[in-house]
C-alpha cells in the first residue's frame, strides 16, 4: 500500500489545527515551533516553509478560529432574522465553545493583540467579520449588537475561568443565565 502525499495547503491546514490546540495553552510567546511539529508529525523547519514565522502561523491560527466562529453563525442565521437570528448565533456560540482550544485561542488571540499589531489587526479583521454579520443577519439596532457581544465576551470569561465546573451558586447562576448550553 503506497502513502497518500499531502499537498501544502493540506499541511498547512494540520499544522494550523496542531498549532489551534499548541497556542491555547500557552499562547504566542510561551508555544514552541517544535511541539507544534511535534503534534502535526512534521519537521520543525518544515513548519517554516509553510508560515515564515511563529507569529504568521499564530495569525492564520487567529483566522481559523474567527472563520469557525463566522461559518457557525452564517449556519446558525440561515432562513432567520432579528432576534431569532441573534439566539441562533448565541446558541452556536455556546455550542463552539464547548471546544476549549477554541476559547482559549480566542482569549490568547485579545492579549497578544494587546501588545503586537499584526495580530491586532487580525484580531480586528475577524471581530469587524462577525460584527458585519451579526448586523446583516438581524438587522437590529447596534445596541442589540453591543449586547450580543458583550454577552459573548462575559461567557468566553466565565468558560475560560471555568466556571461550569465550579460547583459555587454564583458560577452555577452566572452560567444558567449566560450561556445555558455550558451548563452540565
Amino acid at each position: 500500500m503506497t502513502a497518500v502525499r499531502m499537498g501544502a495547503d493540506e499541511r498547512r491546514e494540520l499544522v494550523v489545527k496542531a498549532a489551534v490546540t499548541e497556542f491555547a495553552r500557552a499562547g504566542l510567546a510561551g508555544t514552541s515551533t517544535e511541539a507544534i511539529a511535534k503534534r502535526a508529525g512534521i519537521s520543525q523547519p518544515y513548519i517554516f516553509r509553510l508560515f515564515a514565522t511563529k507569529k504568521d502561523l499564530f495569525i492564520a491560527v487567529v483566522d481559523a478560529c474567527f472563520n469557525r466562529v463566522y461559518n457557525a453563525f452564517l449556519a446558525a442565521a440561515d432562513g432567520k432574522y432579528g432576534e431569532e437570528a441573534m439566539q441562533a448565533m448565541g446558541n452556536a456560540y455556546g455550542v463552539l465553545l464547548q471546544d476549549r482550544d477554541l476559547l482559549l485561542t480566542q482569549m490568547h488571540c485579545y492579549t497578544a493583540a494587546s501588545s503586537d499589531p499584526e495580530v491586532r489587526d487580525a484580531a480586528r479583521n475577524g471581530f469587524r467579520r462577525l460584527w458585519l454579520l451579526v448586523e446583516r443577519a438581524t438587522g437590529l439596532p447596534p445596541e442589540n449588537i453591543v449586547a450580543f457581544f458583550a454577552g459573548g465576551m462575559l461567557i468566553n470569561v466565565a468558560a475560560a475561568m471555568d466556571l461550569p465546573h465550579l460547583d459555587e451558586p454564583w458560577a452555577k447562576t452566572l452560567i444558567a443565565l449566560s450561556c445555558p448550553d455550558l451548563a452540565e
